[in-house]
């Protein structure tokens, strides 16, 4: 079984291959276009990349991985770029420390706009004479997978960029989320037996969500939807960050590491947030975000609950469409999605977007998992060590780049990406 079937292209890489190539690569500038060049330069801190980085090392890798090899009489754009915009392929070199990417006041932004240029032109030739080649075709829609991940990247750190700037700039003035009400915390329950999760053979997918394989739930009830900033401040102003009952060692370590006594881009009053429309009142109703592991399992023991598995996500998705506040909706922020009257007993909403949900199940692989061959199996499976498995998507991933297998995996003490909370519990 292949693990880069190229016939799925859903949405926004509906199309030719060649057309979808270019729509998503024209929407990933289309996110920069209200940043200033000075914008494109800053580092925060060693999780953030600059904006003019990620520009670059998407294009590194439709450069290095397809037209290197592939396109006859190519010529490397700036061979310094192999070196600058590798991001931790260390089978095909060395590359420039990641915590000081935010050092490289060149190649300026105009120079890596030439390089994407340079390469979605080699890459339009390439496409337009050999798309239908099965590897070729793989290849680029790994890339664009890879590029979809990095736009969703490049919203994360240019908030956090911002948000450390007394200004409190504005990526660009975001419509307001729509009005809902949540509700009271209802738990749908889920009968036990034997399921199966992971790729099916019907679309793309990552190697890491290999291979398909049963597995063997016990009952258990999920939170109807999403855990709101009303219920997390309510933890707060319960000295939830103030009690070492409820934090796992490594946790309570952090919080007197770090001083955390509310989530990031919360203001001190807990009356505002920081969102890339810039400072705004904290909606109540709506998914509380940008919470570590820690505090999404301190809050789940304070609610008397735990936060369930990826196992127990993944079956209770995969029996719904994916729909939901995603990169489309323009909104860039979590809005509150309240469950209709006597819904929440029959199956829980909010699966797909607003926020990336924690599990408790740590980044591990799946029984008989084989990473890609050669340097592309570097891209998931070293990574299996430490961090845990969040579910979902967001409100900054793109809706066509989501399922119900998708993993993807933070350690345990991050929070600058949209990770939010469903609860569980055992019945």
């Amino acid at each position: 079984m292949s693990s880069l079937p190229h016939a799925w292209m859903p949405a926004e890489q509906a199309g030719s291959l060649s057309a979808s190539y270019q729509r998503i690569r024209n929407a990933t500038i289309d996110l920069t276009r209200t940043l200033e060049p000075e914008d494109f330069v800053v580092q925060t801190m060693p999780d953030v990349s600059p904006t003019k980085w990620h520009l670059a090392h998407t294009t590194w890798f439709f450069e290095h991985f397809l037209l290197r090899p592939n396109a006859a009489g190519y010529r490397p754009f700036d061979e310094q770029f192999d070196f600058l915009f590798n991001s931790y392929y260390y089978s095909v070199g060395q590359m420039h420390l990641r915590p000081e990417r935010g050092f490289l006041s060149r190649p300026t932004v105009r120079r890596i706009l030439e390089f994407r240029n340079h390469v979605d032109e080699a890459m339009t030739a390439l496409l337009d004479s050999t798309g239908d080649d099965p590897e070729i075709a793989k290849l680029t829609t790994l890339g664009i997978n890879h590029e979809q991940q990095h736009r969703e990247l490049l919203l994360t750190d240019i908030k956090h960029v911002f948000s450390r700037n007394p200004m409190l700039p504005a990526l660009r003035d975001t419509p307001a989320a729509p009005h809902g009400v949540a509700g009271d915390m209802r738990f749908v329950e889920r009968n036990e037996g034997i399921r199966e999760i992971g790729a099916r053979d019907d679309g793309f997918f990552f190697d890491n969500e290999t291979p398909r394989h049963r597995v063997l739930l016990a009952r258990h009830a999920l939170g109807a939807r999403l855990v709101t900033n009303a219920e997390y401040r309510e933890f707060v102003d319960d000295g939830g960050y103030r009690r070492t009952d409820l934090w796992l060692s490594d946790g309570w370590a952090a919080v007197q590491r770090e001083g955390w006594d509310r989530p990031l881009y919360w203001s001190e009053d807990l009356a505002q947030e920081f969102t890339l429309g810039g400072l705004r009142e904290l909606v109540p109703d709506a998914p509380v975000a940008h919470v570590s592991y820690y505090e999404a399992d301190a809050f789940a023991r304070w609610a008397g609950a735990r936060l369930p598995t990826e196992m127990e996500w993944e079956t209770a998705a995969e029996e719904q469409a994916i729909k939901g506040n995603f990169l489309e909706s323009g909104l860039l922020h979590p809005s509150p999605n309240p469950v209709p009257k006597g819904e929440g007993e029959k199956a829980p909403s909010q699966m797909f977007g607003d926020v990336w949900e924690w599990t408790q199940s740590a980044y591990m692989p799946y029984p008989g998992f084989k990473p890609l061959a050669g340097s592309l199996g570097e891209y998931n499976g070293k990574f299996m060590c430490n961090q845990w498995v969040v579910r979902g998507g967001s409100c900054a991933t793109s809706r066509s780049h989501i399922r119900a297998s998708y993993r993807s995996f933070f350690y345990p003490h991050q929070r600058w990406q949209f990770l939010g909370i469903r609860l569980a519990k055992d019945l």
